[in-house]
């Protein structure tokens, strides 16, 4: 399952690096990605949408 979502706040490489070190900890995420000049993340899980609610 992928999930995207908007981050206003995310402006530079040192706010990326906190949102990756805020879920990197989480074992059920295959892939990651944050970029600052659209404020995007993209992440994908393995994991069900019942069981991330």
């Amino acid at each position: 399952m992928s999930i995207q979502f908007t981050i206003l706040e995310l402006v530079c490489s040192v706010c990326v690096n906190t949102v990756t070190t805020a879920i990197k900890f989480i074992d059920s995420i295959t892939t990651f990605s944050a970029k600052p000049t659209t404020k995007l993340v993209s992440i994908a899980i393995q994991a069900s949408e019942t069981q991330i609610k």
